[in-house]
């Protein structure tokens, strides 16, 4: 099969988990930089990125890239590009979106119309035609232009691969279902150890740790853009991908995960999504205070979203839901709390400096991902020692 380079958008400050992905997938890394990985594959890669992939944002087909100055440069070497060998005659293009930083060409609308015309050109030249019909199967192109260097891509995923499909029902500021896989791959936690989200609001850090442990591909249920595409990617191709993920999901397992929140609603509104997501039997959810948060067994881990000003909660209420949070964890002096906050006063309301700290935007809010560690449970013993 043809190899093709692979662009993986993912959010800013979670490169190495995403590579670390694409690595255990089985594919080679030709470039990491902010909010993205590139990586070789061929048609198959497409889907087992799509279905697999935790932590992208979405799966692109790199057309091409190069150097532009002007409106007329980028006409010309986005018309110079091969766009016969990825849209068809009666395929439906456009360009999705354009985003531009640091760059002379900064107008997205402008960006957009002229790299539409400089396709229709080449796919005139290609066709021998002057029209249209554009009454396919769609190929949205998006492009991202970083100091003048243009990256142009077909968006083989449409939705964002966040949407799993199992979060119908949300609280007031949900954080993303990628982001919460990314931050449960950054911490040393797995399905043989406890996990309690005291903050489940809808209940994404807990499902989303229910599919790892049960190795539940986040894209088994869900539809892809790409999946029309067959002029590139074989219908066969997605059928033996799924059937791939279907085997590899772990159904005799039992996992500790609890998800708490003070609001009724939420819990079930959890509990739903959970359902759809096949993993409600590994979570126990309740309405509980952070105030009552305990566990009898040691070593556990708390990975939780709180409020923290932004959004939903008046900054005044902060300090005392952080300080419950702190008292609680002093209770449970060998379990680890890994907390994803804006709120920069966090060390000092939980009452402990953090062992490590990682800065990461959640969609244009900087955050920052506290990890206050707890002691390593001892090493089990092998037979015969």
């Amino acid at each position: 099969m043809k190899t093709m380079e692979l662009i993986a958008p993912c959010h800013f400050g979670l490169e190495a988990v995403l590579k670390k992905e694409i690595i255990d997938l089985g594919y080679d890394i030709i470039k990491v930089e902010d909010g993205k990985v590139t990586f070789l594959g061929d048609a198959e890669a497409i889907c087992r990125a799509n279905i697999f992939s935790r932590t992208a944002e979405r799966i692109l087909l790199k057309i091409g890239s190069f150097k532009a100055l002007t409106f007329e440069e980028l006409f010309e070497k986005t018309k110079a590009l091969p766009w016969e060998e990825f849209i068809p005659e009666n395929g439906k293009f456009w360009v999705k979106k354009a985003t531009s930083m640091k760059s002379k060409l900064f107008s997205s609308s402008d960006i957009q119309s002229i790299m539409k015309k400089a396709i229709v050109e080449r796919m005139k030249q290609s066709y021998k035609k002057d029209w249209f019909e554009e009454d396919g199967n769609e190929y949205p192109v998006r492009v991202t232009i970083l100091k003048d260097e243009v990256t142009i891509g077909l968006d083989t995923s449409g939705d964002s691969l966040h949407k799993r499909g199992y979060r119908l029902l949300v609280g007031k500021a949900p954080i993303s279902e990628t982001l919460a896989a990314a931050l449960i791959l950054l911490t040393p936690w797995n399905k043989d150890r406890i996990l309690v989200d005291p903050f489940c609001g809808s209940g994404t850090f807990a499902i989303e740790a229910a599919m790892i442990g049960a190795n539940i591909a986040p894209g088994m249920n869900r539809y892809f853009t790409a999946q029309k595409w067959e002029n590139l990617i074989p219908k066969s191709e997605w059928e033996a991908v799924l059937k791939e993920a279907q085997e590899l999901v772990r159904k005799d397992i039992k996992m500790d995960i609890q998800a708490y929140d003070i609001e009724e609603n939420m819990v079930k509104a959890a509990r739903e999504n959970a359902k759809r997501a096949g993993v409600e039997n590994y979570i126990h959810f309740q309405k509980r205070p952070v105030c009552e948060l305990s566990h009898s067994k040691k070593y556990g881990f708390i990975i939780t979203n709180p409020p923290y000003g932004e959004r939903i909660e008046t900054k005044e209420s902060i300090p005392e839901i952080y300080a419950q949070l702190g008292k609680r964890l002093k209770e449970l002096d060998s379990w680890s709390a890994y907390i994803i906050t804006a709120c920069e006063e966090t060390e000092r309301y939980i009452g402990r400096k953090a062992d490590k700290n990682r800065k990461i935007y959640n969609g244009m809010i900087k955050t920052y991902f506290y990890q206050f560690l707890g002691s390593k449970p001892p090493k089990l013993k092998k037979v015969g020692e």
